[in-house]
Formats: C-alpha cells, sequence, structure tokens
C-alpha cells in the first residue's frame, strides 16, 4: 500500500507494514531523513505534520535551511545512446534538451495515467 500525505509543501510517504501492523512513512524530495509511524490513520496523519513542523524547527533552532522539495531539477542517467538521440532530436526540432526532456515526461505521465 502506498500513498501520499502534504503539508506545508512537504510530500510524505505512506506505507503499511501488515507484519508489525504500523503505517510509515518519510518526507520525499529532500535529503535530510525525516521519518514518521502510528498504528492508525488519523494519528499517521497527525505524526505526519508533527514530522514536518518538528524537521522545521529543528533547521530553525539549528539555523539552516530546510531542505526544499522538488525544486524542478534532477539528475536522470539515460546511457550515452539515449543521451546522444535525445540532443540530436533536440537540435533537429530546435529545442533544448531540457525541453525536449520536459515534453517526454509530460507525455509519458499523461499517457500512463490514461
Amino acid at each position: 500500500m502506498s500513498d501520499f500525505l502534504e503539508h506545508e509543501g512537504y510530500i510524505g510517504s505512506v506505507t503499511f507494514s501488515a507484519e508489525d501492523s504500523v503505517f510509515h512513512g518519510k518526507l520525499e524530495g529532500i535529503r535530510d531523513l525525516v521519518t514518521y509511524e502510528a498504528t492508525d490513520v488519523d494519528t499517521l496523519k497527525r505524526s505526519f505534520q508533527e514530522a514536518v513542523e518538528d524537521y522545521l524547527q529543528s533547521c530553525r533552532e539549528k539555523g539552516t535551511a530546510p531542505n526544499t522539495p522538488f525544486k524542478g531539477t534532477f539528475n536522470v542517467r539515460v546511457g550515452t545512446e539515449l543521451h546522444k538521440r535525445a540532443v540530436a532530436f533536440a537540435a533537429d526540432h530546435k529545442k533544448k534538451l531540457n525541453t525536449v526532456v520536459t515534453e517526454a515526461l509530460e507525455h509519458y505521465l499523461e499517457e500512463a495515467h490514461n
């Protein structure tokens, strides 16, 4: 089972462990490890929100900036041949490689959603 929670711009995963009868999750899209758990859904939602608030408070106390989730940049390893083909496609269509990758990802996700 997998789902997501959202609070203050942070996304948290939801996983259920049948073995332990526990819901657990972590903040997604950040480098820092922030986790939470509970034995029922309502408590999990509260635990997630508290984890976000505790994380932000901890960053304030340390004087560090909290990780920003989903900044819009990520590295993708596609292999030499696919990279070469993508660059050639972008050049042939007078587009930047980022535009081609963004359009391809949007198309793939739209098709996968249907």
